[in-house]
């Protein structure tokens, strides 16, 4: 009874008219990071433009490699074999998200791999915008401890039944989104809206393992969890470094990178991410560092600390997965 009053509440609320006209609430769950990593799962919900559901569906797919994380996500090389290659699913893909904006948790992240995955089937994305949560909840200055999905679920109440799962987290998005959706029209706020660009073309890198096999040395045949740190240190940089990050400017390789505080992917993968560009992955944040990576700059931690002391740049998650698409080559030579 109190549900339905209070959808009859905001359904006689003035809505602004320029808010958009549905929504598509969407998970994907990947091999990793890295710009040839793949979906290996999908899921997405469809909401109208007040946030209410109209439907949902979920796909696994086959990334045709390793998969990766097994321990993060749970799907094994031998549950993905039977399943779809992605051209197989973009048409279904397409309508699910055609119309709409595009809404995920760190959506910069999704929306890579999806127009990545729709390149590589010589298709196009049919998304314009996206709307990340991360930034949502920080428009309407929800008093989060950080920025995970678990969080922002626990802030609204919703229960989370199987983290990583691709269709339980966009599920646990959706009913979180409709909440945050509905606070931003009672007070007008303006939405954080991004403009997408589809990629029109892709060239893969050297095949990966195929799925069912296993990565050579490096690769993500040998993931185990907790293998990453300390007892899998990373290679030293081989690049100068070049200074700090000037905002607005690219991330140029051999720029020293350092993170604080909790992130909505895994650490340890989006670290190997920026190793994987070029970067140089600090530990510590001293006066030679380049960029801090925070997604809670107010917070009171030792690196956010000496980053305003010694005037180090600072970006959030989402900003740098935007940058990370785009780093500079270092000079030859």
């Amino acid at each position: 009874m109190l549900e339905d009053l209070t959808t009859a509440v905001f359904s006689a609320t003035p809505w602004p008219t320029a808010y958009p006209k549905g929504y598509a609430v969407v998970d994907v769950e990947t091999t990793g990071l890295a710009r040839d990593d793949r979906i290996i799962s999908a899921a997405v919900y469809r909401l109208d433009e007040r946030g209410e559901v109209e439907d949902h569906w979920y796909t696994t797919v086959n990334p045709e490699r390793d998969p990766g994380p097994v321990w993060i996500h749970g799907l094994t090389s031998e549950a993905l074999e039977g399943a779809p290659l992605f051209p197989d699913i973009a048409e279904e893909f397409t309508a699910r998200l055609a119309g709409r904006v595009l809404v995920a948790h760190n959506a910069v992240f999704d929306w890579q791999m999806i127009a990545r995955e729709y390149a590589r089937a010589e298709r196009e994305a049919p998304v314009r915008q996206r709307l990340c949560t991360i930034a949502l909840s920080k428009e309407l200055g929800l008093p989060l401890p950080n920025h995970k999905l678990e969080s922002l679920a626990a802030h609204f109440g919703v229960v989370q039944q199987r983290a990583h799962h691709a269709l339980d987290d966009a599920r646990v998005l959706a009913e979180a989104f409709r909440p945050s959706l509905r606070a931003a029209a009672a007070n007008n706020v303006r939405l954080p809206l991004h403009e997408c660009r589809p990629l029109t073309e892709w060239t893969d890198r050297p095949a990966a393992a195929r799925i069912g096999q296993q990565a050579g040395p490096g690769g993500y045949g040998s993931y185990r969890p907790g293998s990453w740190r300390p007892s899998r240190k990373r290679p030293a940089c081989p690049y100068p470094n070049p200074g700090r990050y000037e905002a607005g400017g690219r991330l140029k390789q051999g720029m020293r990178v350092a993170f604080s505080g909790d992130t909505s992917t895994e650490r340890d993968l989006l670290e190997d991410r920026a190793t994987e560009a070029g970067l140089h992955v600090a530990t510590s944040l001293s006066r030679l560092t380049s960029l801090l990576v925070t997604n809670d700059p107010d917070s009171g931690t030792s690196k956010v600390v000496k980053a305003r002391q010694f005037g180090t740049p600072v970006v959030d998650e989402a900003a740098f997965g935007q940058l990370l698409a785009d780093v500079e080559p270092a000079p030859e030579g």
